[in-house]
């Protein structure tokens, strides 16, 4: 994903198209990481992090399917479709959300196979 001097939208969706959404990214190369907490561990996704005013859905809010557990602070999305991940609201900072990189149009997640992987029960 190249880096830039200006913010750039993104186009997003689960993989059935159910749910479409872009996302407004800061100048520079995005951090995209992983998390090692037992969630997402086992959805094995790469994410990056936007602002909570910087995504916006566009279609399919009503197929959004809300999971919560532990604190119930951390709001995990899911199409209820086809079962894409799509978006969090991060347990550690609220005003965050952490995007499913699978989900954007034209990148590759292979490309962050090295992504910094935190620690899930500081940082999910």
């Amino acid at each position: 994903m190249a880096d830039g001097d200006s913010p750039r939208c993104l186009q997003a969706s689960c993989h059935c198209g159910g749910v479409q959404f872009d996302l407004l990214l800061p100048p520079g190369e995005p951090e995209v990481r992983r998390c090692n907490c037992s969630l997402c561990r086992r959805k094995g996704a790469a994410m990056l992090t936007v602002q909570v005013g910087d995504l916006r859905i566009l279609r399919g809010s009503d197929l959004l399917t809300l999971y919560q557990w532990n604190t119930g602070v951390a709001r995990h999305y899911f199409c209820r479709q086809c079962g894409i991940y799509t978006h969090h609201q991060r347990r550690r900072d609220p005003l965050q959300i952490g995007v499913n990189v699978g989900c954007l149009e034209g990148v590759d997640p292979d490309e962050f196979e090295t992504a910094e992987v935190r620690n899930g029960s500081l940082d999910p």
